[in-house]
């Protein structure tokens, strides 16, 4: 089966999108681990790259979990979890996986949910960008 015929991400693509976050991430200077899940949120690939921070792992691993869980980038999430807005305590939710700012984009095949990648190990602007790079490849 030809991964358009498939809704959810190939390791192929999921591969693809890691090495185009990558050549961002160099680009910027700053080293992240990225992560993209499948739509069943399940991991289907994962890099850490040289110097990126241990502690973002399961940060950018969390980061596509949320986004895969609720159909948005982790970014729009956390406008809408902020004190005094519809989805304020969220991120203690899921066992505390929710993850409430950016670096989180869902990946779409069409009108189906194929996955979402996660970028964590700079700022959340930083981190966003590098998974926006990784979406374009997709």
């Amino acid at each position: 089966m030809a991964a358009a015929d498939r809704e959810s991400i190939t390791l192929e693509e999921a591969q693809r999108l890691i090495q185009a976050a990558q050549e961002k991430a160099r680009e910027i200077g700053q080293p992240m681990n990225i992560a993209v899940v499948d739509n069943g949120r399940q991991l289907k690939a994962f890099a850490r790259m040289e110097d990126a921070w241990l502690g973002s792992i399961d940060i950018a691993i969390d980061k596509a979990f949320t986004s895969a869980s609720f159909l948005l980038s982790t970014q729009d999430l956390g406008e809408m979890a902020q004190p005094g807005q519809p989805l304020f305590g969220i991120n203690t939710t899921n066992g505390g996986r929710i993850v409430i700012f950016g670096g989180g984009i869902l990946l779409m095949r069409g009108d189906d949910v194929a996955g979402a990648i996660g970028v964590s190990g700079g700022t959340p602007d930083q981190d966003h960008e590098v998974a926006e790079a990784g979406v374009a490849a997709f």
